[in-house]
């Protein structure tokens, strides 16, 4: 595992890579969203069936853009989900053309979310668009919330490391249905 910086992360995502990072509350894998066999070996490394589906996260909501469908909620719905942002929330929007299968698993929408972590963000915008965001632990393990809670095992098969401190945020994300506003996790 190497460790990165924002000068050679996004060479190292073009390539396919899996990488691990800061977010909100935990450490988080992420790669290229349009990238079938990086998100294929996130997933395996993971031990994540392939049909959950993935989250986003982006720098802004432009970045969004034909990933998801803002256009397809009511305009009260869009504008709750728009005034979250950035922040700490992830919504479940119904999915764009741009959102193959290995990212929305056997969902019509996916989940995503406009960060207020300064160095998502930054990551995001050297990037150019949004990036897989998933908890770096294996399925049924609890997330780690500092550099050093990460699982060894994991780290060795990571193709690379974006160190720095996570958000502080005692848990998760919330996730919720874009649509109505219901809660999926607290």
């Amino acid at each position: 595992m190497i460790e990165l910086d924002l000068q050679n992360v996004v060479p190292a995502l073009r390539a396919g890579s899996v990488i691990a990072y800061p977010t909100e509350a935990v450490w988080g894998l992420g790669c290229d969203p349009g990238n079938e066999t990086a998100v294929m070996k996130l997933l395996a490394l993971k031990q994540r069936p392939v049909e959950k589906g993935m989250i986003l996260i982006a720098a802004d909501v432009a970045q969004l853009q034909g990933w998801v469908r803002l256009d397809a909620l009511a305009a009260d719905r869009r504008q709750a989900v728009l005034d979250s942002w950035p922040g700490a929330n992830t919504w479940i929007v119904p999915a764009g053309p741009l959102a193959p299968r290995w990212i929305t698993g056997e969902h019509s929408g996916i989940a995503v979310r406009v960060s207020a972590h300064p160095q998502v963000r930054a990551l995001c915008q050297a990037w150019g668009g949004p990036l897989v965001s998933t908890s770096a632990n294996l399925a049924g393990q609890p997330p780690a919330r500092a550099r050093d809670q990460l699982d060894p095992a994991l780290l060795a098969q990571l193709d690379g490391l974006l160190d720095g401190a996570t958000g502080g945020l005692a848990q998760p994300t919330r996730i919720r249905v874009a649509a109505t506003g219901q809660v999926l996790r607290e």
